[in-house]
């Protein structure tokens, strides 16, 4: 059994409920702005979390639970702000939330995930958010559509939800993967924020489930900039509560590449749906390198290029400025041969190639600007050097960005 895209979000998965209200922490709007999601058991617990030594609060507690409790039942989301540099209280904000959630469910509150997103300085309205919990309990569903309203809610200033669900077969048994992300701006992950929420019924080892996903991690949402920013706040979480009733995955398999396979396709769609919706972005900006010494290689060169602001500014102006992609390669800190290399650019219009062995060709500018009208453009860079490949996404640089974020808190 392949896997299988199905209808759905968070939910999807057996023993997944969620509900979202609004609490009224973002101060304008009529939007919802917290969330629950909750396991009926204890589910494995397995995350990647932000690189930036500024952790948010959210970022710590997780932390702590992912790593020594290595279980969790349920998560707690608030958008509006990020908790993020509010010292010691944003901990025991954290806390607090946990305890009222654990309380609500009956459930220990180190079982309790809590996310953040939004300002980073403020603190958190504890008593508004902790005044919403029974409302959430109460309304805990399973439905598509309120998975659908909890990735509506979790949103800043995205423009639009990011949610998938697949079933994969392990062990004989058919297993469901649900998930939904968040995220526009700040994204430059190293793991306005990205948060991303894996919920999943299959039985797996706790050691092996991060494995998984931190290589998983590393070719999708690590492969993703949208302004070279990284979060305080960035955060992937899987869980994985075990009642799809297959045997336990312990060790390298075939059941094991059939969950890496399925987690792949879910990562990758939510990494290049957050690159798609950047901040005020008209185009989805896809690098692929093929033909590096090796993978890591490969993966340097294709995040230096969909990172540089001259060559996502160009993209947005539909210049086939061969020069700024080629120069970002350069300084990447990659070793390639530049004499060697191929570049062709290419969307649904076409392609059209821009170097041929380190140099540029005769090409026609009216076709070249055929190809860059589309809003997914594609840059392959071939090295002629080995087997290593990557890919990376971004988008364009747009004059709708600087004014989102120049008006952020106004």
């Amino acid at each position: 059994m392949s896997v299988k895209v199905i209808s759905g979000g968070v939910t999807a998965a057996k023993g997944y409920k969620c509900a979202s209200t609004r609490v009224g922490i973002k101060p304008k709007g009529t939007n919802r702005d917290l969330t629950l999601i909750v396991s009926e058991v204890p589910a494995v617990c397995v995350g990647t979390f932000t690189r930036n030594i500024v952790k948010a609060a959210p970022v710590k507690w997780d932390m702590d639970i992912a790593y020594n409790v290595k279980k969790a039942q349920a998560v707690i989301v608030n958008t509006g702000i990020a908790n993020a540099a509010t010292g010691e209280q944003g901990l025991l904000s954290c806390k607090t939330e946990a305890e009222k959630v654990g309380a609500a469910l009956g459930i220990p509150a180190n079982t309790v995930l809590t996310a953040s997103t939004g300002v980073i300085g403020p603190q958190i309205p504890v008593d508004k958010i902790c005044g919403g919990v029974d409302e959430l309990v109460s309304k805990l569903t399973d439905s598509v559509e309120e998975a659908h309203e909890a990735a509506k809610a979790i949103m800043t200033t995205d423009t639009q939800p990011k949610e998938i669900a697949v079933t994969f077969e392990a062990g004989g048994k058919t297993c469901t993967i649900g998930a939904m992300c968040k995220g526009s701006g700040m994204i430059h992950p190293n793991m306005g924020t990205m948060l991303g929420f894996i919920m999943s019924d299959v039985a797996i080892e706790h050691d092996i489930a991060l494995k998984t996903i931190r290589e998983v991690i590393d070719d999708t949402f690590n492969m993703v900039s949208v302004d070279g920013d990284t979060s305080t706040n960035d955060t992937v979480m899987l869980l994985a509560n075990g009642l799809a009733g297959n045997e336990m995955i312990t060790s390298e398999g075939e059941d094991l590449k059939e969950f890496k396979n399925a987690l792949f396709t879910v990562a990758e769609f939510l990494a290049k749906n957050i690159a798609k919706d950047g901040e005020g972005a008209t185009r989805l900006f896809t690098c692929h390198v093929t033909g590096a010494k090796d993978n890591e290689t490969a993966r340097i060169l294709a995040k230096s290029v969909i990172t540089s602001n001259l060559t996502k500014a160009a993209v947005f102006g539909m210049d086939a400025n061969c020069g700024r992609l080629f120069c970002a390669m350069g300084y990447s800190g990659a070793e390639f041969d530049p004499d060697h290399t191929d570049i062709i650019l290419s969307s649904k219009n076409g392609s059209i190639k821009l170097i041929a062995d380190g140099m540029l060709p005769e090409f026609s500018e009216e076709e070249a600007l055929s190809v860059l009208q589309p809003d997914e453009i594609v840059a392959e860079c071939i090295l002629h050097e080995g087997d290593g490949e990557a890919t990376a996404w971004g988008c364009d640089l747009t004059y709708d960005y600087v004014k989102i974020n120049a008006d952020y808190r106004s």
